[in-house]
């Protein structure tokens, strides 16, 4: 456990983060930085599982800005080769890897105070808690957007429940880089602003309409 947590001594990028939470947030679509992210870890245990890479990449005024973007790769002191298949992570390689500190910090200096957006929130938001709490700080503070909820905001959609390969084809969105972290982070950036646009042709659309509490169903 890291001492600051014992005596709330948190490092600078902590409390540089916590500072941007105290000043007047935006209240529209328009002018909210949105961060999608994803993770890709060795399996779906909050507790013993671990995050092998994240991408994430911003949209601003509805726009995918290529050029905020982060793709981080963690050393991995757990290695599941059963689940190589999927990510195409190996344990070794020419990547470079981060600690699992290190590689929190450039995440939380990255997202500042942006609204999080993943399909199917829940886990992601949950795993980079447990590797926070390991680090012996507290959790995310940023407001958070699920995908898959926001879909069942639309007409007729009430009770569906798809996964990112489902709503990819509704949507005609290409799979390129599917179960890469920055590869399923701009497919589900796509998404979001294909479904948000759906919405405004169906509803006035206020910034508020975008959030529920999200859940930890259909993970995959």
């Amino acid at each position: 456990m890291f001492s600051w947590f014992k005596y709330k001594n948190f490092p600078i990028f902590w409390k540089e983060y916590s500072k941007k939470f105290k000043q007047k947030q935006p209240n529209s679509i328009e002018n909210t930085r949105f961060v999608i992210f994803d993770t890709e870890t060795t399996g779906l245990d909050i507790i013993s599982d671990r995050i092998l890479s994240i991408g994430a990449i911003g949209i601003f005024n509805h726009n995918i800005d290529v050029a905020d973007s982060i793709e981080i790769y963690l050393k991995q002191d757990q290695f599941k080769a059963e689940t190589v298949e999927i990510h195409g992570i190996l344990k070794e390689g020419k990547l470079t890897k981060l600690s699992e500190a290190k590689a929190l910090e450039y995440f939380i200096v990255y997202i500042e105070n942006a609204v999080l957006v993943a399909h199917h929130t829940g886990f992601d938001i949950e795993m980079i808690n447990a590797a926070l709490k390991r680090m012996g700080l507290p959790k995310l503070k940023n407001k958070t957007i699920d995908t898959g909820i926001l879909y069942k905001k639309l007409e007729g959609k009430k009770d569906a429940h798809f996964n990112l390969d489902v709503l990819s084809k509704e949507f005609n969105i290409p799979k390129h880089d599917r179960h890469t972290a920055a590869g399923d982070a701009f497919i589900t950036a796509l998404l979001f602003l294909k479904i948000v646009s759906k919405l405004k042709k169906e509803r006035n659309l206020h910034y508020s309409d975008l959030f529920r509490v999200s859940g930890k169903e259909g993970l995959m």
